[in-house]
C-alpha cells in the first residue's frame, strides 16, 4: 500500500510524517522529494526517513537516473515506488510548484 500527500514545507513535512508512523508505516519507509535534491537530502537527514538507493530504484535504474535530469530521474523514482507513470507525472509538476512530496509504503 502506498499512501502520497504532498505538504508545502518542513514543518508540514514533519507533522505528515508522524501521521504516517501512526499509521503503522517505519521512518525508514517514507520517502521524502523535493525539486532541489539538496533540499530533499538535508530533509531526509532531518527526518530520518528513508532514502532512495539500489534497494528501492534497482543497480540499474539508481545508475541511469545519473545520467537524467532532475525531472526524469523524480518520476522514475516514484514509478520505482508503485505510483504510476501518471501519478509520477502529477506529483513531479508538484515539486516544480516548490512543494514536497511524501510517499510511504508498506511493500519495500
Amino acid at each position: 500500500m502506498l499512501k502520497v500527500e504532498v505538504v508545502e514545507n518542513g514543518v508540514q513535512a514533519t507533522e505528515k510524517i508522524s501521521s504516517f508512523e501512526a499509521a503503522g508505516f517505519g521512518k525508514e519507509n517514507i520517502y521524502i522529494f523535493a525539486h532541489d535534491e539538496k533540499r530533499s537530502e538535508d530533509l531526509t537527514k532531518a527526518t530520518e526517513t528513508g532514502g532512495m538507493g539500489f534497494k528501492e530504484q534497482g543497480f540499474f535504474d539508481s545508475i541511469g537516473n545519473m545520467f537524467k535530469s532532475r525531472g526524469d530521474e523524480l518520476r522514475n523514482k516514484f514509478e520505482s515506488l508503485g505510483l504510476s507513470k501518471q501519478e509520477a507525472e502529477k506529483y513531479e509538476m508538484e515539486l516544480d510548484k516548490g512543494r514536497l512530496v511524501l510517499v510511504a509504503s508498506d511493500e519495500k
